[in-house]
């Protein structure tokens, strides 16, 4: 685990709320201590449902790196990852993932995860996976956000 890369994390999700592209989701994606990957949310702007943090940060990774295949890669992301960016994460082969938020955490900002968690749980299920990093640092970052005018979506 590295602190730096979820500071890279948190200001990626700056960059996205500062020009209102979506919510305070930035994720960056680390390959033997190269920063392979990068993204935020951004679903507004591209109008896209699809595009979280993750998302983004994995299709960026896969293009820089010429693969589809993210294996030995652990990805950073400043809000526990909703089950379709947790499923992409697995596709994807990464090896670990590190959040700072959690599912509760995204749910005191509006977004729907816990909806969504509640019907697919699972969590149990996938051991050392996923861990929580730097949960105070995201917590001002999606306080900012709060703060801030934005759209709910």
């Amino acid at each position: 685990m590295n602190h730096e890369y979820m500071k890279m994390a948190i200001s990626e999700a700056m960059d996205g709320i500062q020009n209102g592209h979506g919510g305070p989701f930035g994720t960056v994606i680390v390959k033997d201590g190269e920063v392979v990957g990068r993204g935020h949310n951004r679903v507004l702007v591209d109008s896209d449902p699809t595009a979280h943090g993750e998302i983004t940060a994995i299709r960026n990774a896969c293009r820089r790196l010429g693969t589809h295949d993210l294996k030995g890669c652990t990805l950073y992301t400043t809000g526990e990852p909703c089950h379709m960016c947790l499923c992409a994460c697995m596709w994807a082969n990464i090896s670990k993932v590190y959040y700072g938020c959690t599912i509760a955490d995204n749910g005191m900002i509006g977004f729907r995860d816990d909806k969504f968690d509640k019907i697919f749980g699972g969590r149990d299920k996938l051991g050392d996976f996923m861990s929580e990093l730097d949960r105070d640092e995201c917590i001002r970052l999606f306080e900012e956000y709060l703060a801030m005018s934005h759209k709910i979506y």
